[in-house]
């Protein structure tokens, strides 16, 4: 019976490796670069300045990019952080209200990591859904934001350290740049190379099979909020710096924007699928057609029913989606061609 029972441990465990493969190998990212294909001809026809004003539009595609990438390892998992927009305001401030400028940031980036932690005690161990405990979490922080800065932007004690760090490095590259391309290369490897990251898509893809594995779940779903938590402060962080001055009402556009940018990149928010890289082919669509829309001097609301259309393309085209319809589709046909019975019950 012990023998039988190692044969059935040995396997299960071939079959985890297996389905983590599957899992790691079931990705979008050639839909996310054909969409990035369509959106880059479509601004080199209407607005190519886009590409030649490149601080501008790599400036963008960081910002969106670098919230998202924090994202989507905790939608990996199949859970939301809706925080991240209030993270990284509330950081923001705590670090102007330093005087000293290492400790600001270390400090702002140590609240990232305990709003991290607290966003996971609320959903893994009192059992919260993520939507409603990070929903909670983005009225708290915001809240917190405006009381901590006296309802006014918050003026950073360094302001030449500020302006040094909005200068370009290397060629048209400035720190945020840097930073955000760094950050990708750190969680690419983190979820493809090290078991730790790539234990994230078991979680998100069958979580009761992953706990009968042995994987600790509750320690991965930690994990991913603080990384979340984390880079939400440093996007909070380079926002302070480049703008030399905290603003309580900073990030009020990066909730969506990051989330779009993770769907469009074919993340799927049940989790179990997706990618870092698809991630970035996501911030890349949305940061070029965001500054093309408002190179184009096109109004707010047109902006958004473009960016929109295009989320709503990114959607329908997924290959999850596709499935769904055409089974109900067939499902609806197969039911309506079914001989109907005569009569009624005997």
């Amino acid at each position: 019976m012990s023998d039988s029972n190692l044969q059935l441990g040995v396997q299960g465990g071939t079959d985890l490796v297996s389905r983590i493969r599957t899992l790691v190998a079931r990705r979008t990212e050639g839909r996310a670069l054909a969409l990035l294909v369509v959106v880059v001809v479509v601004v080199l026809i209407i607005e190519p300045t886009t590409f030649t004003s490149y601080e501008v539009t790599l400036g963008r595609i960081a910002q969106v990019g670098l919230v998202a990438l924090g994202l989507t390892a905790v939608i990996l998992m199949g859970e939301l952080d809706l925080a991240v927009a209030s993270t990284l305001a509330v950081s923001g401030v705590i670090m102007a209200s330093i005087d000293n400028l290492a400790l600001g940031v270390l400090a702002a980036l140590a609240v990232g990591l305990v709003i991290g932690v607290v966003n996971a005690f609320f959903v893994v161990n009192v059992g919260i859904n993520s939507f409603i405990a990070t929903l909670g979490m983005l009225f708290f922080l915001r809240g917190a934001g405006f009381v901590i800065s006296g309802e006014e932007p918050v003026r950073l004690a360094n302001v030449d350290a500020g302006i040094s760090f909005g200068q370009p490095l290397v060629g048209p590259l400035t720190p945020r740049m840097l930073i955000f391309v760094l950050l990708f290369v750190l969680l690419q490897v983190f979820v493809t190379r090290v078991r730790v990251g790539r234990e994230f898509y078991a979680v998100g893809g069958n979580r009761e099979a992953a706990h009968d594995a042995g994987i600790p779940v509750r320690r991965r779903v930690y994990l991913g909020f603080m990384i979340s938590g984390a880079v939400a402060a440093l996007a909070g962080v380079m926002n302070t710096l480049e703008r030399t001055a905290a603003d309580p009402t900073a990030g009020s556009t990066v909730l969506l924007s990051s989330f779009a940018a993770a769907i469009i990149g074919g993340i799927l928010l049940t989790g179990g699928r997706g990618s870092v890289f698809g991630t970035l082919l996501g911030a890349a669509t949305l940061g070029i057609l965001q500054v093309a829309l408002t190179f184009s001097g096109m109004q707010v609301d047109v902006q958004n029913i473009i960016i929109g259309g295009v989320l709503l393309l990114a959607v329908i085209t997924d290959p999850a989606t596709i499935r769904v319809v055409v089974a109900n589709t067939r499902a609806l046909l197969s039911s309506r061609s079914a001989p109907q019975p005569e009569g009624g019950p005997g």
